[in-house]
């Protein structure tokens, strides 16, 4: 009975529209008290799940990936880009994925790149003759690669809900080829939409000018090495990468780009906070949820249930694919990684799935979430550059969620795609 409460409350409080910390906090206190515990166990918890020392990695992070959106990185990296495959046929669309890439190296998230790159770009091919709808879609779905590259903190997140006993290097290096490989899915899902609808080419650029925009992207290019290169090696943790990456940000556009105004560093140290006291509310909220799902055996539960519909790994896996991509159209990201996890790992490597492949798994599945209505925030963040109703977009993004979906199959069916790199490392 006590999972109905819990459930219940909150399936309630989300579809009335409160905001999920609140329907993941309330939805605590109701069944701590339909069990009669002490209600303080709620604010242990919450208190606990936000006393991570790896948490302090995800505001800094998110602070250095304000300023360069501010601070003319993210420009500099779209130039890079167009330099690269500006003149493939439908280049604007080759552009805005490569640029992802770039860019997603460096912010981490699947917001900000959505919200930079596209801002940048979604104009331009409205310009030069893309219909709205491809623009938008091409930037909310290659958003998801900043997702997979280091530094991503919802990789961070996973770690410690999964514990703190999966190491955040092997998850950042885990996703680097899944990333690159939705990538590259994009880009021939764009190319064949320009083939099909005409777009335009624009003229090679040349070595000499390619020369010049990568020296002038440079510096946002080095961020990405400085991050993944002390991580791996050992030389600071993610937590004291992610300060490092924020004095650089600093620097580079204080003082080598001289792009940042005061103004523009006031607000993104107040985007920073701001969005950083909600995550870390939502993780905290998550936390206390969590525990309940442990203290109701819901994970034992879980995988006794799948293991009584199938022995196979090959459907079991199917299915977790299945639930997650249904719960990631409902919620945002970051709370359901804290709930899935002590939900799901225990049935993944019950069946033989490493924890770092999983984790790109569940990255991947909920990424694609924020893609999909009705409650797809990337989603929403494009088609608000794109200025394009939400429908519109859905109507011809599927070639795009194709290649998001097909890129899905082979992490989760291949574990070498996830697992080489990191095995390189050990």
């Amino acid at each position: 009975m006590e999972l109905y409460v819990l459930f219940g409350t909150f399936t309630f409080l989300l579809l009335i529209g409160t905001p999920v910390a609140f329907c993941l906090g309330v939805s605590s206190f109701a069944t701590i008290a339909y069990l009669g515990l002490p209600p303080v166990v709620v604010f242990q918890r919450l208190n606990s799940g936000v006393s991570v020392f790896a948490l302090m990695a995800i505001p800094f992070f998110i602070y250095a990936g304000d300023l360069m959106v501010r601070g003319d990185i993210a420009r500099r990296l779209v130039a890079l880009a167009g330099g690269f495959v500006g003149h493939l046929r439908g280049g604007l669309g080759q552009v805005n994925v490569l640029s992802s890439v770039m860019f997603g190296g460096v912010s981490g998230s699947a917001a900000a790149d959505a919200s930079a790159v596209g801002g940048l770009m979604v104009p331009q091919m409205k310009e030069r003759g893309y219909d709205t709808d491809y623009a938008v879609n091409i930037t909310v779905v290659s958003s998801i690669i900043a997702l997979l590259l280091p530094p991503s903190h919802n990789m961070i997140i996973y770690s410690i809900a999964a514990g703190g006993r999966i190491s955040i290097a092997d998850l950042f290096t885990a996703g680097i080829i899944p990333g690159f490989l939705l990538a590259g899915l994009l880009m021939v899902a764009a190319w064949g939409m320009a083939v099909r609808k005409g777009y335009p080419t624009q003229p090679f650029q040349g070595v000499r000018m390619l020369g010049t925009l990568f020296v002038s992207a440079a510096p946002g290019l080095i961020l990405v090495a400085i991050i993944f290169g002390g991580v791996r090696s050992g030389v600071f943790t993610a937590s004291e990468s992610s300060n490092i990456a924020v004095v650089y940000a600093l620097l580079v556009t204080f003082f080598v780009y001289r792009s940042l105004s005061w103004h523009d560093f006031i607000e993104a140290t107040f985007a920073a906070v701001r969005t950083t006291a909600m995550v870390l509310m939502v993780i905290g909220c998550a936390a206390a949820f969590g525990w309940l799902l442990a203290y109701t055996r819901v994970p034992a539960s879980m995988v006794a249930l799948l293991q009584g519909v199938s022995d196979n790994p090959i459907i079991i896996l199917l299915l977790l694919n299945l639930v997650l991509l249904i719960l990631g159209t409902f919620m945002d990201m970051s709370p359901l990684i804290v709930i899935t996890t002590p939900i799901f790992l225990p049935v993944a490597t019950a069946f033989g799935v490493d924890p770092v492949h999983f984790g790109v798994i569940l990255i991947l599945n909920l990424g694609i979430g924020l893609c999909t209505p009705p409650v797809g925030a990337v989603l929403f963040v494009g088609c608000a550059v794109g200025r394009i109703p939400v429908w519109d977009a859905v109507r011809t993004i599927w070639p795009f969620y194709g290649a998001a979906l097909v890129t899905l199959m082979l992490v989760t069916y291949i574990p070498a795609l996830s697992l080489w790199l990191p095995s390189l490392f050990k």
